[in-house]
Formats: C-alpha cells, sequence, structure tokens
C-alpha cells in the first residue's frame, strides 16, 4: 500500500462516527467551529502518527518526504478534513524548537505537541509593531524565578484556546530594533495573562488581544540564546511561509471546490467559467510555489520565496471570495441567522493582504533581498 493510499484508508476510517460532523469545517471566520471535537481530532492524529509527519525521526517524527507530505494534505482535503486547530504548535513551535531550541525544551514541549495534547499560539504582532517586528515593547526581565513579562500582543489566533505561546519580547536594556530580543516560551494559563477576543467582520473572534502583566515563565524557556531572538523568529517565519503553506491549500482547495458546486447548483457556472478556471490555474500555481519555496536550493537562490508565497497567495484568496459572492448572486446579501462559509471566506479575507506582512512589506523585502533595491527612506 503506498503512503498515499494508507492516508485515504485511515482518513475514511476515522473521520466518520463521532468525527463525522467535522468534514469541511474550521478554517478562517470559522475556527469557532466545533471547537471541543476539533481538539479532539487533534488528539485523534496524534494517536494515528500523522502530526509532525516531516519531523526528524529522532524528535518522535516521521521524517516523511515533501511528496508524502503533499500527499498527506492532498489526500486530507479531498476527505473534507476540518482545519487543523494545533496547526501553530506543529508547523511553527514544533519546527522551531527542532532547529533552535535545547534538548530540554525538545524532550519537554514536542511530546504534546505530538499528541495534539498541547494547543500554542503566537505572540509576535503589537499595537506598532505589525509588519515591523523589530519595533517590539514588550519586555521580559529576568530575575531569581524566571523571567517576569510585561507588554500587549494583538491579533493572536487561537489565544483562548492555547496552552502556550511563544513571545517575541526586549530583554536587554537600552536596546533598540532586532537587538536585544529573545524568543521565550509562556504558559497562557496564569493570573499574569488576560485574553480578550476581537470581534471580526465575520461576527467570530479567533483573534485576541494579550495583554501580559509581570506573567512569568522559567528561565529556562528562551530558546537559543538570550538577546538573539531576531535570527530564531526569523527562522519561524520561515517555517510559516515554507512547510505550513502545505496546510494552507487544504482550506483553499476546499473552499473552490465550495465555489465550483454553488455555481454548477445554482446555474450559473456558464457566467462564471473563465474566472473560475483562472482561480483553478491559480490555486495550480499557489500549489507549486509552495513546493519551490520548500526546494533549499531555490529558497537560498533569492531569499524571498516565502515572501513571493505571500504576495500571491493573500490577492487570490481574496479574490476567490469576491468570486464566491458574485457566483451566489443576490442571495449574497441575506444572512439567516448566521453567515455562510463562502459569505464567511469573502469577509474574512479582507485582511489576508495586511496580515501576516501586508503586501506593501512583501513588496519591500523582494525588492531589497532580491533586486538590492535601496531601502525607503525614513
Amino acid at each position: 500500500m503506498t503512503f498515499r493510499e494508507q492516508v485515504r484508508t485511515w482518513l475514511a476510517a476515522h473521520l466518520v462516527g463521532e468525527f463525522a460532523p467535522l468534514v469541511g469545517t474550521g478554517g478562517p471566520g470559522r475556527e469557532h467551529e466545533h471547537v471541543g471535537l476539533r481538539t479532539a481530532w487533534e488528539q485523534e492524529l496524534g494517536r494515528g502518527g500523522w502530526i509532525g509527519l516531516g519531523w526528524p525521526t529522532e524528535v518522535g517524527g516521521r521524517g516523511a518526504s515533501i511528496e508524502d507530505q503533499v500527499a498527506f494534505h492532498e489526500e486530507y482535503a479531498q476527505a473534507g478534513g476540518p482545519a487543523r486547530i494545533g496547526h501553530i504548535g506543529e508547523q511553527l513551535a514544533g519546527p522551531t524548537l527542532i532547529a533552535f531550541g535545547s534538548q530540554e525544551q525538545q524532550d519537554r514541549f514536542l511530546p504534546g505537541i505530538l499528541a495534539g495534547t498541547e494547543l500554542w499560539c503566537q505572540g509576535y504582532s503589537e499595537p506598532g509593531a505589525g509588519s515591523d517586528l523589530a519595533a517590539v515593547r514588550t519586555r521580559a526581565v529576568l530575575q531569581d524565578d524566571g523571567w517576569h513579562v510585561t507588554g500587549q500582543k494583538v491579533w493572536t489566533s487561537l489565544a483562548h484556546l492555547a496552552d502556550w505561546c511563544f513571545v517575541i519580547a526586549r530583554t536587554e536594556d537600552g536596546s533598540e530594533r532586532h537587538r536585544g530580543l529573545s524568543f521565550l516560551l509562556v504558559p497562557m494559563d496564569q493570573p499574569g495573562i488576560e485574553v480578550r477576543p476581537i470581534v471580526q467582520l465575520t461576527g467570530t473572534s479567533e483573534f485576541n488581544e494579550v495583554f501580559f502583566d509581570d506573567a512569568l515563565t522559567g528561565a529556562d524557556n528562551v530558546v537559543g540564546a538570550r538577546g538573539d531572538g531576531w535570527r530564531v523568529a526569523m527562522g519561524l517565519l520561515a517555517f510559516e511561509r515554507g512547510i505550513s503553506t502545505l496546510g494552507q491549500q487544504v482550506g483553499f482547495t476546499r473552499e473552490y471546490d465550495e465555489v465550483l458546486e454553488l455555481a454548477r447548483r445554482n446555474g450559473t457556472f456558464p457566467d462564471f467559467e473563465d474566472q473560475l478556471v483562472d482561480a483553478w490555474a491559480g490555486l495550480q500555481v499557489l500549489k507549486h510555489q509552495a513546493l519551490r519555496t520548500l526546494d533549499s536550493d531555490a529558497a537560498a537562490s533569492t531569499g524571498v520565496e516565502a515572501n513571493v508565497n505571500k504576495l500571491l497567495w493573500a490577492p487570490w484568496h481574496q479574490q476567490l471570495g469576491e468570486l464566491a459572492m458574485a457566483v451566489a448572486g443576490p442571495a449574497a446579501l441575506l444572512v439567516d441567522r448566521e453567515l455562510t462559509p463562502l459569505q464567511n471566506l469573502f469577509l474574512f479575507t479582507r485582511s489576508d493582504t495586511i496580515y501576516g506582512g501586508s503586501n506593501e512589506v512583501q513588496r519591500n523585502v523582494i525588492a531589497e533581498r532580491r533586486w538590492k533595491l535601496p531601502r525607503d527612506r525614513p
């Protein structure tokens, strides 16, 4: 049995019964759907050995090839697998700990991610320090009992569900910009942390503000050297825009299929055939660009493959939302108690070209790093 057949067979046997309601659920603007059951599904994936496919075997992963990882994500999308509630741990925190963490940190945190029992969130953006990550003002002071963290993070996905947060904080007095930052691992369940949901256009709240008021974490919960957090943070962003984009294709494929099915069902396919074909072609471009990003030779040749990725998928996803509303016609304006998945798609994608680094920032990075153009004047 091929690896692809193993994936298909396992999903067919497990995405049924109590997990059947999860088919096609979750994702941007829909993270509120079946939270408890999707958490249980994460643990089911862990028991099946489907978390950490690409992680090295020596840390508990399966050491799967890129081809096998692509096969998994394609089969997962085809089966209607729910959006992963543990993706920040598996695709961001885990690979970062493998690359930069100590043996003790790997032993402590990787098993919980692999088992789907510990969830993570990302403490990067702040008010005034969104795309400009080097402007962070959250501070951490090392005392006898550990790191004391004070500050604010914003747009923190799934912080209300997370057990841990990796936090970029300024730890060196008098430091500026990317110098003097450290990458800390902070437990979320403590009196010094307050999570406030941010209500989105969709009416849901998967993003949050997180306030740290003398929050505490262990002295050994700094990844890499103290003050070297910028290097670790940039390493994590490479994972975010690299291997994690394979999982992103699951949601994109599902959303496209929903738009296509709606066009066929309501008879508008002939009117939108060209746009639907263009959207399908764009989806193939995104897939192959994601694979190119994972090619170490290609990535090393320009250093901006991840930025190109973001600049490609963000407007494509926005346009898919707009196409969904056009295909739906006048019905797109009607809401019966709650938004439909495609209405969610349209509203949520308004933010795609801003979060995770705006399109303008991506263009600047590409211009400066690839084409060696001068930086913008201050």
